[in-house]
């Protein structure tokens, strides 16, 4: 896959819409679930699409997230599994952008190389490493770079005299980190997060994107200002954690998708 084609890039050529990026977990009650609610989100508006790979450690996420990760490790959901739904996800015309979000010990376990290879190869258009310091991505942005995909960076409010640097790498997008601690919903956003963010769009030239705690309409119109996407996560996953039973069930899915789609579509309506 050459660069020029790469889907983020198409899509943030445009900066004056904003895009909408949810976030699920793959195998989250099970891959064809995943499948279901990718296809249907796409349709309700998303414009690049989160992939989790279920982790027993992640670090960055909370109870959400983590429970998620839990259940589709359960169902043994591994990065072969994630690439496989994929190039699924690309053979029945899903066109959004498709990131994937992985610990970097899976990759590293996986092959670097491999791994990048084989994300090209099945459709995919870059991926978040949240454990991955920019002073050690150099062999991951490299074996991105060759296959023309984006290796994503996060900068949060802490990361101070490191946002210029972290601005400048920035290829894809700048995922900005609006809160301290762990992924979850949250009723409030930090007071200085507008300052945060103009000073994050003023070290790069590379869209931002903003995340961590948004899980409501009214708050995606008010970070929306303030950055060129809005990601949400542990909102929708919660989303499918209530409707787990339903979502297990070929008989029920339909219906569980539908009511998943609508609140989806209600998120990403807020950015027009």
């Amino acid at each position: 896959m050459a660069a020029a084609t790469n889907r983020i890039d198409r899509l943030f050529a445009d900066r004056s819409r904003k895009r909408f990026i949810p976030f699920i977990t793959v195998g989250d009650p099970t891959i064809e679930a995943t499948f279901q609610l990718v296809t249907a989100m796409a349709e309700a508006g998303a414009d690049v699409i989160e992939l989790g790979i279920p982790y027993s450690d992640p670090l960055a996420d909370g109870p959400t997230i983590q429970r998620a990760s839990q259940r589709a490790l359960e169902n043994g959901v591994s990065i072969a599994d994630a690439l496989q739904l994929v190039s699924r996800l690309r053979q029945s015309k899903v066109e959004a952008g498709i990131v994937l979000f992985s610990y970097f010990n899976p990759v590293l376990q996986y092959g670097v190389e491999r791994f990048f290879a084989e994300m090209a190869a099945h459709g995919a258009d870059g991926v978040v490493i949240p454990d991955l310091p920019i002073e050690e991505n150099g062999p991951c942005v490299a074996a991105a770079k060759q296959n023309g995909l984006h290796v994503i960076s996060l900068v949060a409010p802490t990361s101070e005299a490191r946002i210029q640097t972290i601005g400048e790498q920035a290829t894809g997008f700048l995922y900005c980190v609006s809160s301290l601690g762990v992924t979850g919903a949250r009723t409030d956003l930090r007071e200085d997060l507008a300052d945060f963010l103009q000073r994050v769009k003023a070290s790069t030239s590379a869209p931002t994107a903003v995340g961590f705690g948004i899980s409501t309409p009214e708050q995606v119109r008010a970070v929306a200002p303030h950055a060129d996407g809005v990601i949400v996560g542990s909102a929708i996953v919660q989303q499918i954690e209530n409707y787990e039973n339903e979502l297990k069930d070929p008989a029920r899915m339909p219906d569980a998708v539908e009511k998943i789609k609508t609140f989806v579509h209600q998120l990403a309506s807020a950015l027009q």
